[in-house]
């Protein structure tokens, strides 16, 4: 009976701990959505007035056209190259079998295991040694290092499931490799290279350390923007801010959900795992 009792307790304080985590997130967001709309809100529970001059704002004086547009095209850049170069890549750890496999799949996961300030600061100051520092081709780059990995690490279980004797019958039929890989391979791989694609879209857009360094000021992406907004030098309106935090907020949760339309989280964790 006593088991029972301390069981439940448990069970009840998990909750308990879960539900003052989800109203905190939740608390912080109100109070930055109402915000981003209040024209003024100063010890009163609720603001004086709502207006959508904040988003107005926050559009010309962070110049956001310009920067959603920068930030989609390194994305597509990031996510073509590393998808382009990442499927050979996955294809070979896979596939071959050669001394030193482990070493260099250790070596390929590093951006991953490490944090990205550790080797950011190295990798701009070479960048900036060839002056790539504040260029699309810079920014690009530097977002690839840890992209490229990520795609390997999604996709290799995805090889790993698809039979060996398919190869084998292709060469028997006189398809070379990269005939293989057109017409058997890459049909056969769609699903995890979808869920790669998109999955690295939501990695990319909020990529902060790396594109921070190496960004510039016409090539900024909006979590680089919104860091320059809140900590750079000038006097701006908190609210104009708040209205940049949720414009962010917004394009992530729109592209979270498309993502979650093609890709279920939990089977990619269970095909990594077999």
């Amino acid at each position: 009976m006593r088991g029972v009792l301390v069981s439940k307790f448990l069970k009840w304080l998990v909750w308990a701990v879960v539900a003052l985590f989800l109203l905190n997130i939740l608390g912080i967001l109100a109070t930055v959505l109402v915000d981003s709309f209040a024209t003024r809100w100063f010890a009163t529970p609720l603001p004086q007035g709502f207006t959508l001059s904040w988003y107005t704002q926050a559009w010309s004086q962070f110049q956001l056209g310009d920067v959603l547009l920068f930030t989609g095209k390194i994305v597509g850049l990031v996510t073509l190259s590393a998808l382009l170069l990442g499927v050979p890549c996955a294809y070979a750890l896979a596939r071959a079998d050669f001394p030193g496999k482990r070493l260099v799949s250790l070596l390929i996961m590093l951006p991953i295991i490490v944090p990205p300030v550790t080797y950011g600061i190295p990798l701009s100051s070479v960048m900036y040694r060839f002056g790539l520092v504040g260029t699309t081709t810079g920014v690009w780059l530097a977002n690839l290092v840890p992209a490229l990995p990520f795609v390997v690490l999604v996709l290799v279980p995805f090889i790993e499931q698809i039979d060996p004797r398919l190869e084998s019958a292709a060469r028997v039929f006189g398809a070379n490799v990269p005939r293989y890989f057109v017409h058997v391979l890459l049909p056969l791989l769609a699903p995890g290279i979808l869920a790669a694609g998109l999955l690295l879209l939501i990695k990319t857009i909020g990529l902060f350390e790396l594109t921070y360094f190496t960004s510039g000021p016409g090539t900024q992406t909006l979590v680089v923007a919104l860091y320059y907004a809140v900590f750079g030098a000038g006097v701006r309106a908190p609210q104009a801010i708040d209205a940049m935090a949720i414009i962010y907020m917004l394009v992530s949760l729109a592209i979270v959900v498309v993502a979650l339309q093609f890709v279920s989280p939990t089977e990619v964790v269970s095909r990594q795992r077999k």
